[in-house]
């Protein structure tokens, strides 16, 4: 059976009654060098376990078994699930995982399924979970790289500069765990059915331990998060909307000064070093609030 043939693929999913579902934001690959593309971009090698989200008919999963030491793919649609066991008939070294990512135990997976083997995720992940998708692998801490397909303009702000239109929250979160780099774009006639939207395949090299210079990692994303809330306010009125019953506004005026910032500057022209040094002079003048200092 030729998984990139599209008369092949309709015949195999017409055998088990299954039809597409929007809402699952399902997309079959049809270009067989997309695959060993991703799995060659990721260095899946015999000594990796590879976690997959929604494997769909197995493509990319045959590509990381051809390679790699173990593999489990979580597929969240239950009518895939004897489409796989066709497809993945014959691959005594990749286990199929009935559930939903975003509430299954990922360290419990990799525990269990990876010991000894270096942890990574590859995956053409559906575009309608992308984001929670990512935040749980991020926050997980289990994986070496996770490498992925999304779409092109959110592989775009996961990599965007301070400064640049992409550059949001999102992007610093990225950088916070990983060092994120695109590694190629997938058109849209490289799947069934077409997506209207390029796709991009983007690697993270997860960072073993978070940035140093940052003290307090939830206040670190308080501040990020109102950093970016208001986009068109400068950072202290943006500031002021989120901390403005802590502190004053002089204040806040104050703390961005002490991080040798314009008043005027906006949250998207911080970096993460700047948001980090932005969090402690924020947090040094509640503290002397609270201690009386009057500020």
């Amino acid at each position: 059976m030729n998984l990139f043939s599209e008369k092949d693929i309709k015949r195999l999913l017409d055998r088990h009654g299954f039809r597409f579902s929007k809402s699952m934001g399902q997309n079959f690959l049809i270009d067989p060098g997309v695959p060993e593309a991703i799995a060659d971009g990721a260095g899946i090698d015999e000594n990796s376990g590879v976690l997959e989200i929604g494997p769909g008919i197995g493509a990319l999963t045959q590509a990381l078994a051809r390679r790699a030491k173990k593999v489990a793919c979580v597929e969240l649609d239950r009518r895939l699930l004897p489409v796989l066991g066709e497809t993945l008939n014959g691959f005594d070294n990749v286990e199929v995982i009935s559930g939903d990512i975003l509430k299954l135990d990922i360290p419990a997976i990799v525990r269990g399924r990876f010991a000894g083997l270096r942890p990574a995720v590859c995956a053409n992940l559906p575009y309608n979970i992308t984001t929670p998708v990512l935040t749980a692998l991020c926050q997980a801490g289990v994986f070496e790289t996770i490498t992925v397909m999304v779409q092109r303009e959110v592989a775009l702000r996961m990599c965007a500069a301070a400064g640049t239109a992409d550059y949001g929250a999102f992007s610093v979160f990225i950088r916070y765990y990983a060092e994120p780099e695109v590694l190629f774009d997938v058109p849209p006639e490289a799947f069934l059915p077409r997506p209207k939207v390029t796709s991009s395949v983007i690697a993270l090299k997860m960072r073993p331990s978070p940035p140093d210079f940052i003290a307090d990692e939830a206040f670190f994303f308080r501040v990020v998060r109102a950093g970016f809330a208001q986009r068109r306010k400068t950072l202290v009125n943006s500031l002021e909307a989120a901390f403005g019953r802590e502190l004053s506004k002089d204040a806040l005026r104050g703390a961005v000064a002490d991080c040798g910032l314009d008043p005027a500057v906006r949250g998207e022209a911080l970096d993460i070093e700047r948001f980090a040094a932005l969090a402690d002079a924020l947090k040094k003048r509640m503290e002397a609030r609270r201690e009386g200092d009057g500020l």
